[in-house]
């Protein structure tokens, strides 16, 4: 019998789908959740064969918890679910990766079951809208678990050797994933401050001088400052002096 994890934010809809796989009698549902990051979590602990995903939900959306559930060492197939046909529709057919638009019907239901695969990375990759799309949570080995860090506990990352390090107030965490990509996807939220790292703007706490035209970074949450280097040290003062570091800077660009 198939497991199937069920993913979506109206308790309605999974209401419902409960109702539509007790009458196809041909899987067995392990679990329930209410937004992508707790999908995410239940995918990685119960290992379910497929997991019935909306698209949008609140915390994580679909798109970005598909994402997540394909990196897992065993990924299950996911197939969408989704009250918005234009959303996707041209991409799954294009993708080859099944769909069900609400309200589903039984019969297209047992029909997807039947043909469900794993959604790979180049499928997931090929479903992304034209805009941007950013992260809320980050995907992490710990323990070997899959872990959910959100970005908003993230203090500060910092590049070592091959790694990245997310640092939190909860620990530390590795990932492969280059300073660079992640300076670029959240431009605006984490500001460079060394060649090895970026901050989070969100969690300034104060500065202080190290010699020779660098800087120790202390942010809310961690115990251990930031090195500041002289190259990023103006726009880091320009934070908490906007006047005086900005006259400086542009003295500094003149001569």
């Amino acid at each position: 019998m198939m497991r199937i994890l069920i993913a979506d934010d109206e308790p309605l809809a999974r209401e419902r789908l409960r109702g539509l796989l007790a009458r196809l009698g041909e899987a067995h549902v392990v679990g329930e959740a209410a937004d992508g990051r707790s999908a995410v979590e239940q995918a990685a602990r119960l290992a379910p064969d497929v997991v019935l995903l909306d698209i949008r939900m609140p915390v994580m959306d679909g798109l970005e918890a598909a994402r997540h559930i394909a990196a897992l060492p065993a990924p299950p197939a996911v197939i969408f679910t989704t009250a918005f046909e234009e959303h996707a529709l041209e991409a799954f057919e294009a993708a080859a990766c099944d769909y069900l638009v609400k309200p589903i019907r039984a019969e297209r239901l047992q029909q997807a079951l039947a043909g469900a695969r794993r959604l790979t990375r180049p499928q997931v990759q090929r479903l992304q809208p034209d805009a941007p799309r950013h992260r809320e949570a980050l995907a992490v080995r710990y323990r070997g678990r899959l872990q959910l860090v959100p970005i908003e506990a993230v203090r500060c990352f910092r590049a070592d050797s091959k790694y990245t390090v997310v640092c939190t107030p909860e620990g530390e965490f590795l990932i492969e994933e280059p300073l660079k990509a992640l300076e670029e996807e959240f431009a605006g939220r984490f500001l460079r401050v060394h060649r090895n790292a970026l901050v989070n703007l969100e969690y300034l706490a104060r500065l202080q001088p190290a010699g020779n035209g660098r800087y120790r970074l202390y942010l809310h949450g961690l115990e251990a400052p930031v090195e500041v280097s002289r190259r990023h040290a103006a726009r880091v003062r320009a934070r908490f002096e906007p006047g005086r570091a900005r006259d400086e800077q542009e003295l500094g660009d003149r001569s």
